[in-house]
């Protein structure tokens, strides 16, 4: 396995869900948060309860993506991975699975299938020009 492998899964190797992925980003944004904060920002657009947030920390916790530090009667919740690496490792691995490990083949398969607005090819040409120099 791979350092951007590991880098998108958590401590344990356990791959991060949909879900828990929701929570993660409401961490990334805001570090130290109650479960009932974390709720705030995800239950109502999700249909959650507190009792569901508090699965997916607990979850995060057991797998070493996130932190719970005690904070009297409550824990407080951090990320241990960083957004950036989660992404990185996260756009490999859908490279290498449906794309044989070529991420030209994923720019090619959306021009194909017309996902590439004029704005994302401009800003794919200033990309390659800076990789370029």
């Amino acid at each position: 396995m791979s350092a951007s492998e590991d880098s998108s899964q958590a401590g344990a190797g356990e791959r991060i869900t949909d879900a828990e992925h929701a929570v993660m980003e409401v961490l990334w944004d805001r570090p130290r948060q109650t479960a009932a904060e974390v709720c705030e920002d995800v239950c109502a657009q999700r249909g959650w309860s507190l009792a569901t947030v508090k699965t997916l920390l607990s979850r995060l916790v057991q797998k070493g993506a996130a932190a719970a530090e005690p904070d009297g009667r409550r824990f407080l919740y951090s990320p241990l991975i960083a957004r950036e690496d989660y992404v990185g490792g996260e756009s490999r691995r859908l490279v290498d699975r449906l794309f044989g490990g070529s991420a030209a083949s994923l720019v090619a398969h959306l021009a194909e299938t017309e996902a590439l607005t004029a704005d994302d090819l401009a800003e794919i040409e200033a990309l390659l020009k800076e990789l370029k120099s």
